[in-house]
């Protein structure tokens, strides 16, 4: 993927310590140009190639001088960059004699495209309108960029577990009866049946939120709208990418706003835009327009079931996950509360066609428990495994569950699709100087960037520990096992409930080693 160049007579501001050099560069063109662009935006002048195209020579090793730095003799060093959406690019490598000031610790900045027309803002189009979507958009319109959220279902209950971490409420300014449950205590079932209870290292005022989708997401919609963007009811078709520089996506989406019923077809209309976010879940119809690649996915299946009062009283405060061959080959299932209901589901990888029969496997082994409820509705959608293999290309680029951003191991999909909305929106502010200047394909990977240095860790581990322990009987008891422990308690909640590790400490983590490596031995000699 090519990073797609800087718009034609940027600027370039680079600040050194009591001295101010500016230069203006001409058109930045190709891949080689993208990784100068790259290197030069963090202020590191190894990246001015002697062989370059002489505007660009020029310009640079005139800014360079103004800040006092001696461009001298060139070593030609093939190497790669990979950057976060994919790309390998090669380049020429230049050795800087002198540098008094280094443009090293340089401030540089990386202006966007062209400045727009006065009076003409960035038009950017969200295509899906669940978490990651809404909050993509208000973020958007709330920075003065023109914005169209599109969704196909203003009312949609999507099938979702409904847990969000308690940093969520806060960061997205969630109300307080948005949570349907405030889950405190967590039940891990063995192969076995052997039971570890969760939670008491959570202080009272610490819980795991349960909601419903179709609450949350109208919820940020709404919001999004009241920020100033134009929310459209309609299903997206496709879209025609732009042939030049300067030419607008056309979307092509049929609009249900002035119909009623199921059966509506709904009134075909285009939308022409300068960017695009898809948004638009696993089968993203945006993902597929701009050939970003598929990925693996897993099948998640779930009922909700309305059980007695008692029964229900169990769950007021109660989660229950359950690990075994029986529920899932390579995933856990689940008996999560939401508000006057339980629902009941399990997921897989591996064996999409069994779904049914492990769905009847967490029945039996959650019977007691549901024995006699009353199915409200059956849910099944799928859940991406892995980030798909490019996540921008050109002015288009992928958030949520459309990107591939739900973690291993756990599944967490709600709060990661909130945050790379917010970050994606935040990124385009940014770069347009608040959707005053067009963008390009470089500017949105700077969302990638940031994205993968925060997170990519954190998707690392856990699908290192989903590989580890839900693979076979054994090591999903140890898995179970290990969960007893206060420890392990303490830093899978506050890794979760704040997404950062809390309290952990290096003996912690050996004694940890010892215990899970043991466990694993018992429980495979067996």
């Amino acid at each position: 993927m090519g990073a797609g160049g800087l718009a034609a007579q940027s600027m370039w501001p680079i600040a050194s310590p009591g001295t101010e050099a500016f230069a203006t560069a001409l058109p930045v063109q190709g891949r080689q140009s993208a990784l100068q662009a790259h290197a030069l935006r963090h202020g590191d002048a190894s990246a001015i190639p002697e062989g370059a195209r002489g505007g660009w020579r020029t310009a640079m090793v005139s800014a360079a001088a103004a800040a006092g730095v001696a461009v001298t003799g060139t070593r030609r060093k093939r190497s790669a960059l990979r950057l976060a959406g994919g790309s390998t690019f090669s380049s020429h490598r230049t050795v800087v004699a002198s540098q008094q000031p280094s443009l090293r610790n340089a401030r540089v900045i990386v202006c966007a495209g062209a400045k727009l027309p006065e009076g003409r803002k960035l038009r950017v189009a969200v295509v899906g309108g669940g978490p990651g979507g809404a909050s993509c958009a208000g973020a958007l319109a709330r920075a003065g960029i023109e914005t169209y959220l599109i969704e196909r279902k203003l009312d949609n209950c999507k099938p979702c577990g409904g847990a969000i971490p308690l940093c969520m409420i806060d960061e997205f300014d969630l109300p307080e009866g948005i949570v349907d449950r405030q889950v405190r205590k967590m039940t891990m079932i063995s192969p076995t049946n052997k039971e570890v209870q969760i939670g008491q290292t959570l202080k009272d005022n610490e819980f795991i939120g349960m909601l419903r989708r179709e609450v949350l997401d109208s919820f940020l919609r709404n919001r999004a709208a009241e920020n100033g963007a134009t929310v459209i009811n309609a299903l997206f078709m496709g879209m025609t990418l732009p042939k030049g520089k300067e030419d607008p996506y056309v979307l092509t989406y049929n609009d249900f706003s002035d119909q009623d019923g199921s059966s509506r077809k709904g009134v075909k209309k285009t939308l022409e835009v300068d960017v695009v976010v898809g948004a638009d879940g696993a089968n993203s119809r945006v993902a597929k327009d701009i050939e970003a690649g598929d990925y693996e996915y897993a099948i998640a299946f779930q009922e909700r079931m309305r059980v007695d009062e008692q029964k229900m009283e169990y769950y007021k405060e109660r989660a229950e996950m359950y690990v075994g061959e029986d529920v899932s080959p390579d995933f856990y299932a689940w008996v999560f509360p939401k508000c006057d209901h339980v629902a009941v589901g399990t997921g897989t990888v591996v064996d999409k066609k069994g779904i049914q029969r492990y769905q009847q496997g967490i029945r039996e082994r959650a019977a007691k428990r549901i024995e006699g409820g009353e199915i409200l509705r059956v849910e099944a959608h799928p859940i991406p495994e892995h980030p798909r293999p490019w996540r921008t290309r050109g002015r288009a680029t992928l958030i949520g569950d459309a990107a591939g951003y739900v973690t291993k191991c756990s599944g967490e999909g709600i709060y990661f699709a909130a945050k790379s909305g917010r970050m994606c929106a935040e990124a385009i502010a940014k770069r347009s100087e608040n959707g005053t200047r067009m963008i390009e394909e470089y500017d949105l990977m700077e969302y990638i960037r940031e994205w993968d240095a925060k997170y990519g860790p954190t998707y690392f581990v856990l699908d290192a520990l989903q590989k580890l322990f839900y693979t076979t009987d054994a090591a999903r008891e140890s898995f179970v096992e290990l969960c007893d422990e206060e420890y392990v308690q303490k830093v899978t909640f506050d890794s979760y409930l704040y997404k950062t590790v809390q309290g952990n400490d290096p003996v912690g983590d050996v004694k940890l080693l010892g215990k899970t490596l043991g466990s694993l031995w018992k429980n495979n000699t067996k």
